[in-house]
């Protein structure tokens, strides 16, 4: 197992959550649905991997140490981990930041988490079949995007290969594809919200 530089080691077989974002801001939206999938999930941790940039956002964040720090302050747990990985890879898109995570880490099983607001637009990302092909998904329920992410592209194309919720701690070892959508008490807070509200600056 080869350690990337920056990130802790990991034991073989562990089981780690991948929760990716811009995170521009960080908020208590993005804590809530880190605890939540730790205990829904079974995950021995979960990783913030706080990109670069969103490569299909036309306007990039705020600086990558900004965020970064303000990830930390915000998300404060033993068993999460706020990373700037992509950024250390060279990586802007899932497909390949999770190839080379497979590299580095093979005796590591990794679980890509999502809110039900991406899962409605997964069908837009590179290679978006290959993940969910090749990791399991667990997908976070949010405040008025159950509907529309039941009936994405990506779920009904992988619909036979859903988890029941009450089925969602067999996520770490269930092979790929293998997704489970789970409904959690949401706090309905965005980070677009808190740039509108100018409670966050570039």
């Amino acid at each position: 197992m080869t350690p990337i530089p920056g990130l802790p080691p990991v034991r073989a077989g562990m089981c780690i959550g991948l929760l990716g974002g811009s995170f521009d801001p960080p908020h208590q939206g993005h804590v809530h649905i880190t605890i939540e999938a730790l205990k829904r999930f079974g995950l021995d941790e979960v990783w913030w991997l706080v990109s670069p940039g969103n490569p299909l956002k036309a306007h990039g964040p705020a600086p990558l140490a900004k965020r970064m720090a303000a990830a930390r302050s915000v998300m404060q747990h033993p068993r999460v981990r706020v990373t700037d990985i992509e950024a250390r890879l060279g990586t802007r898109f899932t497909a390949k930041t999770l190839e080379a995570l497979f590299h580095h880490y093979p005796g590591v099983r990794f679980v890509w988490l999502m809110g039900a607001d991406n899962l409605a637009g997964f069908h837009h990302w590179d290679r978006w079949d290959w993940i969910m092909e090749n990791v399991p998904v667990g997908v976070l329920a949010r405040p008025g995007q159950r509907i529309s992410a039941r009936m994405s592209p990506a779920a009904s194309r992988y619909r036979r290969y859903r988890l029941r919720g009450r089925e969602a701690a067999r996520l770490c070892v269930a092979e790929a594809p293998a997704w489970c959508f789970v409904n959690v008490p949401m706090i309905d807070i965005s980070s677009t919200r808190l740039r509108d509200d100018g409670a966050w600056t570039s």
